[in-house]
């Protein structure tokens, strides 16, 4: 009976990694080693599509919070709640993260990062950077995180059925020679795993090749100050739309941004 277990943690480890292993191997707009960086330079992107590139949506919505926020057109409290003060937006990320607070003028800053996600100024943003060739396509990304939950599945069952082989096993069998059969499938699952959490971090998730060489170009001229980042020559917005709520240099805003609002 036991083998019977081995034979599916085996079945599940391999296909599983398989799947992961098809998933990364799959070329991406701007992938391809004969493809240029792409028509813009660092200079030429737009401040939302260095967000974007970097951090996702959500990245989007803390920069253009923050920037609100500085014109004292929009107040972040601590807590995480974000409230309007001038409901006039200068152009359409500020128009649709006005919408997504909605019209009462108060909302959580989380519930307002998945509002501005779903809107169609976002998914405009997006589809240029697709076309581009910065950004791989909502399907690439999708595909790699299905991937990756299945090996992870995967290592769970394996788990579970050296359990049950132990529990079933023949007596004349040892318990260490019994799992040892079941660490090979299991090492090759969490190994996987691991590397696919490395290469799934958020500026790979985010960023193609060209795109993610479009954010070292914009990165080389941002420089370390102390416990976070300052621009040189360029609006602080620019260090959060790189590397995130840790550059801000007000403790305000950075609670603002790392509080759940609830």
């Amino acid at each position: 009976m036991w083998l019977l277990f081995l034979a599916v943690a085996v079945a599940a480890a391999v296909i599983s990694c398989v799947r992961v292993c098809r998933a990364a191997s799959v070329p991406l707009p701007g992938d391809a080693a004969s493809h240029p960086p792409g028509p813009r330079e660092p200079d030429g992107a737009t401040l939302y599509e260095t967000a974007f590139l970097a951090g996702g949506p959500d990245r989007v919505a803390d920069v253009t919070l923050v920037s609100m926020a500085r014109q004292r057109r929009l107040l972040l409290a601590h807590t995480g709640w974000a409230t309007v003060v001038d409901p006039v937006g200068r152009d359409a990320v500020e128009c649709a993260v006005l919408a997504a607070i909605g019209p009462g003028g108060q909302h959580r800053i989380p519930a307002v990062r998945e509002g501005l996600a779903r809107t169609a100024t976002l998914r405009s943003l997006a589809d240029g950077l697709v076309a581009t060739g910065l950004t791989p396509s909502a399907t690439g990304r999708s595909g790699v995180d299905a991937a990756i939950r299945q090996v992870r599945a995967a290592t769970l069952l394996i788990l579970l059925a050296a359990a049950a082989a132990v529990w079933s096993g023949p007596q004349g069998l040892g318990t260490g020679l019994l799992l040892a059969w079941f660490a090979l499938p299991l090492v090759l699952t969490t190994g996987t795993w691991a590397m696919a959490r490395v290469e799934a971090r958020p500026s790979v998730r985010w960023a193609t090749t060209a795109g993610e060489h479009l954010l070292r170009r914009a990165a080389a001229r941002v420089t370390p100050d102390g416990g976070g980042h300052r621009a040189e020559g360029h609006d602080p917005l620019t260090a959060l739309a790189l590397h995130g709520p840790r550059t801000l240099a007000d403790p305000t805003l950075r609670a603002a941004l790392h509080s759940s609002g609830a």
